[in-house]
């Protein structure tokens, strides 16, 4: 017995000395080669396995030009077993390196491979470690909802599973939360993402919960907090490598010193971003607006010079951002999002070939639901190229005259109101509309009477009369219409949050914001963004 086991020992010894003297393969059509020969799923065998975790170990901690060697030689290893299971987990070690290096659209070819090939075994915990990777694409799509959706999925299944990967998820899902302006529901989790760190003993997790929360901070409206929060963790974060979360610091803390006063400090801070984005070719669509603040500032001190340089660095950000959102985003649509109904809809029939009883009813569903899902795209995006059709800023005016004309033959309907006084509040109403006066925040009937400079009766009736509305939906169609046109016509507002654009119309809420627009459009805010971003790339690219 005691021969037997040193005998095993040696010879572990012999395959462990012999992994470590693999060497890295970079052959491209090596690849493309064996993964076309692959068709059926084997066992792997120890010095499979050992080869491959050889690479998967070494291409992490080697120098980054090798990274990428190490990583083919990896997906080689993983093609040669013929293991579904092992090749999935290959393109998913490369997607990872590609997501760090901030390749993103590679990143997802890699993950929609892995999951090619995972979806195909048992392997539960790499389809979390996709799931996970691609609810990070759709969180930088600004698909905020999918996302955490997927977040929550992960947090479940890694909470038994994987320390690291449980904390990961919660971290994504405050930062979701922030995105959708939920402050407090973002603040839950990065309080319980610092809590369980240090349970877990994960400490090295806990600067990037803070750098969560100093952003939540700035979303708060806490410029200084922010600041004090982002400038604590960015030389923790610096020392990872971590070069997109270090730009996010960076442009956090310059837009909150500029919404203090302080531009001067706030452009130091865009300019390290801005050194970023040249090394590491990385932004996201949020930072753009820092190039804005840059051009707007040298513009009033009259320096040509760097004017132009960040409008240059603007127009090439865009073309970086357009590019990478067109590419995403048709990727995870047709090949994950496409591909993952149409899987459950093969799993659905092939389970009620065993369930006959229940055939019929649950292929109607699925085929409701997959018809549903048609309609409603075309459906919105018949809406979409109306308010598209929609010139807006003549709509309005040319409703409200025909509107005159369909009253002026009429015996006033206000009859403690003479003409004159009538035609004078009119008046008033149409500088009303003119000055936009009705972007104020939380606009009131009582606020209207005022500015008016009649009572409140008045304004109420009139609006009824010459604008065939009440009071509120009035002010609310004027202030989507307003959102509408800037959206049409100006780029930046295009970058800006739901909240964002609540805020620039006047809404007391996010959620009064996206309401309105969906009740006078048909369609989201986020939904007309996105078909206004994608028709306008395509004409460029036509």
């Amino acid at each position: 017995m005691m021969n037997k086991k040193i005998l095993y020992l040696l010879l572990l010894c012999l395959s462990h000395s012999f992994a470590r003297n693999y060497t890295p393969i970079h052959n491209k059509k090596y690849i493309k080669q064996i993964n076309k020969s692959n068709s059926t799923d084997t066992i792997v065998t120890v010095q499979e396995q050992q080869q491959m975790e050889h690479y998967r170990t070494k291409m992490f901690k080697v120098d980054k030009k090798l990274q990428n060697s190490y990583a083919d030689s990896l997906l080689i290893a993983a093609l040669k077993s013929k293991n579904n299971s092992s090749i999935g987990k290959a393109y998913l070690s490369k997607g990872i390196l590609y997501y760090k290096q901030k390749q993103l659209q590679k990143a997802l070819d890699n993950y929609l491979l892995a999951n090619e090939y995972t979806v195909l075994t048992k392997d539960q915990y790499t389809r979390h470690k996709i799931k996970y990777a691609i609810a990070q694409t759709k969180y930088y799509l600004e698909l905020y909802h999918e996302a955490i959706a997927l977040f929550k999925e992960c947090a479940t299944y890694f909470e038994e599973e994987n320390d690291q990967a449980y904390l990961n998820s919660i971290h994504s899902l405050g930062l979701c939360f922030n995105k959708l302006g939920k402050t407090d529901s973002c603040s839950y989790y990065n309080n319980l993402g610092i809590k369980l760190s240090k349970e877990l003993h994960y400490s090295k997790m806990i600067p990037y919960f803070n750098h969560s929360e100093g952003v939540n901070a700035y979303s708060k409206h806490q410029y200084k907090e922010a600041i004090q929060m982002l400038s604590k963790v960015v030389p923790s974060i610096a020392r990872n490598n971590d070069f997109a979360n270090e730009s996010v610091s960076y442009f956090y803390i310059g837009k909150s010193y500029w919404l203090l006063g302080q531009k001067e400090k706030a452009n130091s801070y865009f300019k390290k971003v801005d050194a970023i984005f040249e090394k590491a070719h990385y932004l996201r669509p949020d930072q753009r607006q820092g190039y804005e603040l840059l051009i707007e500032y040298y513009k009033k001190l009259a320096d040509k010079e760097s004017e132009l340089r960040y409008t240059n660095q603007l127009l090439k950000a865009d073309r970086l951002l357009a590019q990478n959102d067109k590419y995403l985003y048709r990727k995870i649509v047709k090949e994950y999002d496409t591909k993952t109904l149409l899987r459950s809809k093969h799993d659905i029939e092939n389970t009620l070939s065993f369930r006959t009883i229940f055939g019929g009813s649950l292929i109607a569903i699925m085929t409701i639901v997959i018809t549903y899902l048609m309609y409603s795209h075309n459906r919105n995006k018949k809406r979409f190229n109306k308010i598209m059709q929609k010139d807006v800023s003549t709509d309005t005016s040319k409703k409200y005259e025909s509107s005159l004309e369909k009253n002026q033959n009429k015996t006033s309907v206000i009859q403690d109101l003479n003409p004159d006084l009538e035609a004078t509040i009119l008046k008033k109403l149409e500088k009303f509309e003119q000055t936009k006066k009705y972007l104020e925040k939380d606009m009131t009937l009582s606020k209207m009477a005022s500015l008016l400079n009649t009572n409140t009766k008045y304004v109420t009736k009139i609006i009824a009369k010459h604008r065939d509305k009440g009071t509120i939906d009035y002010i609310t169609d004027l202030k989507i219409d307003y959102i509408v046109e800037i959206l049409k016509t100006e780029n930046k507002y295009r970058n800006y949050t739901n909240k964002a654009l609540g805020e620039e119309a006047g809404f007391g809420s996010t959620q009064n914001f996206t309401k309105s627009f969906k009740s006078r459009n048909g369609i989201s805010p986020t939904y007309f963004i996105y078909q206004l971003k994608k028709s306008i790339n395509e004409n460029q690219n036509g």
